[in-house]
């Protein structure tokens, strides 16, 4: 997993509230178990014209001109801002791999719906809650200024404005040292190696029947 530090990136406003996570990919791409390849169908109905299937090539389907990821001026955005509730409905783990592989790496709402929430962060996304007049901020200067870009330091635990504006947000320790050095949880089980090799030479020798 890729670790999370200091992030300055261009900022995508998603005027939406309870965004449900089949919106952000839905149930037909759920068939794939890999972790890449679901950017191309993020928030697939609300992008294209057309439904998505897996596989289908999306480089020639009819894209919906009013929705925000399809304008030019936020193409590249690494930031998405959206209203309460993100994030809820079904438990997929496809929704964060599929903000990843589209290239968001952080979120910012007033809420965010508990699992996808966890999610998030086993999964090398920040999510940042912010209190809903500072989201309404962001969304007005967001959406008034072109190219506007938000530096978002995990360590200080900060989000500052292009005018230096500076808003201050809560992250449990332990996610954010996970974030921090880049730990999944199977990057956090090989922190352990040496004791993990320990323990089942030990058991070869105590229960070698097994072996």
């Amino acid at each position: 997993m890729k670790p999370f530090k200091t992030l300055q990136g261009l900022v995508v406003p998603l005027d939406r509230a309870n965004v449900d996570t089949d919106a952000i990919i839905p149930k037909q791409f759920l068939k794939s178990i890999k972790r890449t390849g679901y950017g191309p169908y993020l928030f697939d109905r609300l992008r294209y014209e057309d439904v998505g299937e897996p596989g289908m090539d999306c480089s020639n389907r009819p894209k919906r001109a009013d929705f925000v990821l399809n304008q030019e001026r936020y193409q590249g955005a690494e930031i998405l801002i959206a209203r309460e509730n993100f994030g809820c409905g079904s438990s997929r783990e496809h929704a964060p791999w599929a903000l990843d592989d589209f290239g968001i790496s952080c979120l910012i709402a007033p809420s965010f719906a508990d699992i996808f929430y966890n999610n998030c962060f086993k999964n090398g996304i920040l999510p940042v809650t912010l209190s809903a007049e500072q989201v309404d901020m962001l969304f007005s200067e967001t959406n008034n200024v072109v190219g506007y870009k938000l530096t978002v330091d995990l360590p200080a635990q900060t989000v500052t404005t292009p005018s230096g504006t500076v808003f201050r947000f809560e992250v449990d320790a332990f996610r954010k040292h996970c974030l921090i050095n880049g730990l999944d949880d199977i990057g956090l089980t090989l922190q352990q190696s040496g004791l993990i090799q320990a323990f089942e030479g030990k058991h070869k020798e105590s229960a070698p029947w097994f072996f």
